[in-house]
C-alpha cells in the first residue's frame, strides 16, 4: 500500500525527523522498503529451521589460561586513594 505525502510528513513529525523540502523522494524510498517488505513476506518459510547466523560458522575456542601477571599494587600506588586493596571514591549519590 503506497504512502501519501501527508502520511510521510505525519510520520516525520512522529520521529521527530526535519524533512527535505521534496517529500516525494521520501515517499518514493519508504515505498520501495514497504515492497520489498511485502515480497519477502510471500516467501514460504515453514520448513526452513530458524538460524543463530546465515553461514555455518564453528567458533574457534581456545583454551582459558590465565595470561596476565596481578599488577594490583602497581595500579593502587598510581590511585588517588586506596585503602585495603579497594579504590577510594567520592560520594557521588546521597
Amino acid at each position: 500500500m503506497p504512502l501519501s505525502n501527508e502520511q510521510v510528513l505525519r510520520l516525520a513529525r512522529l520521529a521527530r525527523l526535519s524533512m527535505p523540502d521534496d517529500v516525494n523522494i521520501t515517499r518514493m524510498r519508504l515505498d520501495s522498503i514497504f515492497a520489498l517488505v511485502t515480497q519477502m513476506q510471500i516467501v514460504d518459510t515453514t520448513d526452513i529451521e530458524p538460524m543463530s547466523h546465515p553461514q555455518e560458522l564453528a567458533a574457534r575456542l581456545r583454551e582459558d589460561i590465565v595470561t596476565e601477571t596481578p599488577c594490583r599494587a602497581t595500579f593502587q600506588a598510581l590511585a588517588p586513594q586506596a585503602e585495603a586493596g579497594l579504590y577510594l571514591v567520592p560520594k557521588v549519590i546521597e
